[in-house]
């Protein structure tokens, strides 16, 4: 019966052990903070050690470590000194101060080649109609890159030479790179002459760019990098990932908000203002977001000089604040509530967060379009950027964690030191 009542009373802490993370980040001057809401009696007896330049051992009930330098280190966790639970690493990397955004800025996006978002039929002089594309196994969301060798990279170049083929009486060698496998397939279409637009068709719409209104996140002035939107630009017939080519930002000014309800999504309605504020190419975009080098840093700053970004083990439920614009260029700050982290999610989506100021739910709703990318501040630092709203509940919403985004921009490489190991310090008397 003891054994029994002794495994019962550690089933809960040896599962919250379990469930965490094989590998942790922390920035230097932050403690090492595991959060595991042990009860004393238990955290007394979980022992951590870091084999280190001077190996540390602390209970989790007395003492918690500090990062000293950067580099990387191992840490193993045992129940009574004695009993392997865990082994995790640590990597300690340098503290990272960026200037928040919350700028309206203008997304112009050209894909690589032109992607498929539609297919039709085509009657030709008899009446009859024909679809070779899709008898060629060409999908929605497979993005052609060449036409008997010449390589496509607008709506019209493609029009042109399937109409000019077509009047040769030639057939099309097409390259086109799947949407599911990414890889590169090739086919060959004759064209048919339609007898509605009176040229030579395959049975193809096609969309070469891209263009809407987002929100930057951050941007580093040491390097220029920027972060913006959060999540991935996708093409919004197909809803596949736009294989970027080469894109630009510029300033947008908001002219007016279509207010967000139940089912339907809000958005802020803006309009591109040039090169003269803000500047920048896009270089990436992932799930996390957009991200590339500015030309020219905003001017419209809230609030005075960097702030830290915070590591995604340093970010915690509990309230919080975007940074982002209603009208014009002002960039203001809203209160929200961060109601779950989720360091190990995929696709961006790092956090819950609910918008909880009465003022931005009267003018927006909640979370709308457009305000994709505006920064989350808490405690002082930098810990996200807004992503999606939850469509039954405009005030809720996802969040991405800021330093997925660093690694994303190149701020914060993935290697951060060819050191194997951390120094470390200690704080006394701090539970962790």
């Amino acid at each position: 019966m003891a054994v029994i009542f002794l495994g019962l009373c550690l089933q809960l802490p040896f599962q919250t052990l379990k469930e965490l993370p094989l590998h942790q980040r922390v920035s230097v001057g932050e403690k090492l903070d595991f959060d595991l809401n042990l009860p004393k009696f238990l955290a007394d007896n979980f022992e951590f050690t870091i084999n280190g330049v001077k190996p540390t051992t602390f209970y989790l009930g007395s003492t918690t470590p500090v990062a000293a330098n950067p580099g990387q280190l191992e840490v193993q966790v045992k129940l009574f000194g004695l009993i392997p639970v865990r082994h995790m690493t640590v990597s300690v990397v340098p503290e990272i101060r960026v200037i928040p955004g919350g700028q309206a800025i203008g997304v112009m996006v050209e894909s690589e080649g032109v992607m498929v978002v539609g297919r039709s039929a085509i009657v030709d002089e008899k009446g009859i109609r024909h679809n070779p594309a899709a008898e060629a196994g060409v999908e929605l969301g497979d993005v052609l890159i060449k036409v008997n060798g010449q390589k496509v990279e607008t709506e019209s170049q493609v029009r042109d030479i399937i109409n000019k083929l077509g009047q040769d009486g030639k057939s099309l060698d097409m390259e086109l790179r799947d949407r599911h496998s990414k890889e590169i397939y090739k086919t060959r279409i004759k064209p048919i002459y339609c007898n509605e637009t009176k040229r030579y068709r395959i049975g193809l719409f096609v969309r070469d760019s891209t263009a809407g209104v987002g929100t930057m996140t951050f941007f580093d002035p040491q390097t220029k990098s920027y972060g913006a939107l959060g999540h991935i630009i996708s093409d919004i017939d197909t809803c596949q990932p736009i294989n970027l080519d080469r894109g630009k930002i510029v300033a947008a000014r908001i002219e007016g908000i279509r207010i967000g309800r139940k089912g339907q999504p809000g958005e802020k309605m803006g309009v591109f203002r040039g090169e003269n504020d803000i500047s920048g190419t896009i270089t990436k975009n992932t799930n996390c977001g957009i991200f590339g080098k500015l030309n020219k840093a905003p001017k419209n700053i809230y609030g005075n000089g960097t702030v830290p970004v915070a590591m995604a083990g340093e970010v915690k439920e509990g309230p919080a604040e975007i940074y982002t614009v209603l009208k014009g260029d002002k960039i203001e700050k809203f209160k929200i509530q961060i109601e779950q982290v989720n360091p190990h999610s995929t696709e961006g989506k790092g956090m819950i967060i609910k918008i909880v100021d009465q003022r931005l739910l009267q003018k927006t709703g909640g979370i709308i379009q457009g305000m994709s990318g505006s920064p989350i501040i808490q405690d002082g630092k930098l810990v996200g950027a807004v992503t999606h709203v939850f469509i039954n509940d405009p005030s809720r919403g996802y969040g991405v964690l800021a330093e997925w985004m660093l690694y994303d921009s190149g701020v914060l490489p993935k290697h951060v030191s060819e050191r194997n190991y951390a120094e470390f310090g200690a704080m006394t008397n701090i539970a962790c």
